[in-house]
């Protein structure tokens, strides 16, 4: 399970993640979202769990709880659908 993790501390590495949710099993992956152009974190992140309930688990067991000073929001990470992100103003000519 994919699971989206907020909120974060600027301060917060992946290391702290990973040792937040491996309390409730095993940890495949965590990622933390940086800004692009400097690098610095943009205070989310995920953790992928290969097991359904500990994921499950790590959820209910995270949620609005204390990392770094930092109340997080733990939720399984919803697909990225890129058809709701906005943007585009298309590259049409003008005569």
């Amino acid at each position: 399970m994919n699971i989206y993790v907020g909120n974060l501390s600027f301060d917060t590495k992946e290391s702290d993640l990973r040792q937040a949710f491996e309390a409730f099993g095993k940890v495949e992956s965590t990622k933390i979202i940086e800004d692009s152009y400097s690098g610095r974190s943009r205070g989310f992140g995920f953790v992928e769990m290969p097991d359904q309930k500990e994921a499950e688990s790590a959820i209910a067991g995270l949620n609005g709880k204390s990392l770094q000073g930092r109340d997080i929001k733990v939720n399984e990470a919803k697909p990225r659908n890129d058809r709701n992100r906005g943007g585009g103003f298309g590259g049409g000519r003008r005569y």
